[in-house]
């Protein structure tokens, strides 16, 4: 199976939590179907990423990362690679090089937590992003990677404030999975 038709099958599965997630979903869909290449960056109409949110249950916190390039906390997630054959896999490659966890990473059971789509500068037009949870292992020691300022650890009721809507909606998505 081709990295395409995972991600078709992964948002054909992904039944969200609201409507506003579900008509998300179908806007993926379509625009995987009008693009058969959405799933890489060369895609300029838009391509889908994946992105997982880093979370130590036992302490509480979640790591986010201060982007590069747009200067915010976000969680780790980047563009699909022609080595990935899978979405999830993606998601959980892009967590362990952005985190610099080299072990014992693992994505939270049951798919992807939510979609996020937003717009990004030409010449593409959107990243249609996947969003999974990765549990990490309670000794998990992070490391700085190039993609990032800055790498930190935060308690979970702090994200709100440091952290854009998406990031705190993937948090409130992951705690209802927990």
């Amino acid at each position: 199976m081709s990295l395409y038709d995972d991600t078709v099958l992964v948002l054909e599965k992904y039944e969200g939590q609201d409507q506003e997630q579900r008509a998300l979903r179908d806007v993926y869909l379509e625009h995987l179907a009008a693009h058969p290449d959405g799933v890489y960056k060369p895609c300029q109409a838009g391509h889908v990423t994946g992105s997982a949110l880093v979370i130590d249950p036992a302490g509480r916190r979640v790591l986010l990362t201060l982007h590069k390039k747009l200067g915010i906390w976000l969680q780790m997630g980047g563009h699909c690679e022609p080595g990935d054959s899978t979405l999830a896999g993606a998601a959980l490659r892009e967590a362990v090089e952005e985190s610099g966890i080299a072990s014992g990473l693992s994505l939270l059971p049951g798919g992807p937590v939510r979609l996020d789509r937003h717009p990004i500068p030409a010449p593409c037009n959107w990243h249609l992003d996947v969003q999974y949870a990765a549990l990490a292992p309670a000794d998990a020691v992070a490391e700085i990677s190039e993609e990032s300022l800055d790498l930190r650890w935060f308690p979970y009721e702090t994200v709100a404030a440091v952290a854009d809507t998406s990031v705190v909606r993937l948090l409130e998505g992951t705690l209802a999975r927990l």
